[in-house]
């Protein structure tokens, strides 16, 4: 059956069969933007499995002394990345000098953890999650009891323990809760670095990479900031959740639902898919714009959250060990890794799209109005 909204070759256009086929068609079609002003790239140390480098790159569409800036950014999960590059490849297509409102301006974000991206993981290259890395390293870092409670039997020193391990997290889900049990796993911790949700002890590369794209776009100067992060793997099948994580009743907050509407979600109130967090990269937009920024997460549902963690505790089991790309093991888990956080079906690729073109509206009029 033939795609109804968009064409397949459209939709191939859009999305990628990985980090590096993502990364040239972002770079060739920030290039053919008549309304492009300029392009930058941020390399890393590191490279892909096939050797290919790793590279942040970041665009900007309209004027640079716009007052306000849509901020479009990508793969901070680096395996979620499939969804974040596509929409950002279609808003590049799509928007014009004609279609943007007057005083506003568009900064793409594309790959922010390459690393991630390219290995099919959703932390970086010291196995840091990039969306709990943003605490204050001089102070005590925060402790998360309920992962020390559950930590060997997310990652049981053998995999023959593995059925076992995981009645041990069942039972603590029949015992405490499943949000509880979330909370524990995702919450973030700093005690166990090959862990799940690991926020590292430092600012990671990629923390810096942003710090210094705020500073040199001087998105700090600008009238108004809307920042949507793009990630995937929560809540119901394609479905795309707006999350705000600014304080309830805050400024934040009552911008996010004037532009997006009351379907926007706060994990704080426990309204949303996700639970309230640890570490989030939303902080660091918070205290650097304060009231001018509204940072969302725009959140794509996959498969259930169960199948989420098992993923995700096989990838970590994986790279405890040096990792041979070819091996049938390794690409065992890649490849169920890369479906759980990227359906590769018509339907799922429609809706995100779909989706996205949205919010990218709203946040568009939301800006052209303020």
């Amino acid at each position: 059956m033939k795609p109804v909204l968009f064409s397949a070759d459209y939709l191939t256009q859009c999305y990628s069969a990985n980090y590096a086929q993502a990364h040239d068609k972002f770079k060739q079609r920030s290039h053919n933007q008549s309304n492009h002003s300029f392009y930058r790239e941020f390399v890393y140390r590191e490279t892909g499995p096939a050797g290919e480098p790793l590279v942040t790159a970041v665009s900007w569409q309209g004027d640079v002394d716009a007052a306000c800036v849509l901020v479009l950014q990508s793969a901070t999960h680096g395996v979620e990345g499939f969804a974040g590059s596509a929409i950002q490849l279609d808003s590049l297509q799509t928007l014009t000098a004609k279609n943007l409102p007057a005083g506003v301006a568009v900064l793409y974000i594309h790959a922010l953890n390459p690393y991630g991206f390219a290995w099919l993981r959703r932390v970086n290259e010291e196995g840091v999650d990039l969306n709990r890395n943003f605490v204050d390293f001089s102070q005590p870092l925060p402790h998360n009891s309920g992962y020390d409670r559950l930590a060997n039997s997310l990652l049981p020193d053998q995999l023959s323990d593995w059925a076992s391990a995981t009645q041990r997290l069942h039972a603590y889900r029949d015992k405490c809760g499943q949000s509880a049990l979330e909370l524990a796993i995702s919450g973030g911790q700093y005690q166990f670095a090959d862990g799940l949700f690991y926020g590292g002890i430092q600012p990671s590369q990629s923390r810096l990479n942003l710090e210094q794209i705020i500073e040199d776009y001087e998105l700090q100067k600008r009238q108004s900031v809307a920042v949507i992060d793009i990630h995937s793997g929560l809540g119901p099948f394609a479905y795309g959740e707006v999350i705000c994580d600014h304080p309830p009743a805050s400024t934040g907050v009552k911008r996010a639902r004037q532009w997006y509407g009351d379907s926007v979600t706060e994990p704080a109130l426990g309204s949303s898919s996700s639970v309230p967090k640890q570490g989030l990269i939303d902080y660091l937009w918070h205290q650097l714009l304060a009231e001018r920024v509204c940072f969302v997460t725009l959140e794509f549902g996959t498969y259930t959250i169960d199948q989420m963690f098992e993923v995700l505790r096989k990838d970590h089991f994986l790279h405890r060990q040096d990792v041979d790309w070819s091996a049938r093991e390794t690409q065992q888990v890649k490849q169920a890794i890369r479906h759980v956080f990227y359906p590769d079906s018509v339907d799922w690729q429609e809706m995100v799209l779909m989706r996205g073109r949205q919010c990218v509206r709203q946040a568009l009029q939301g800006l052209g109005q303020s």
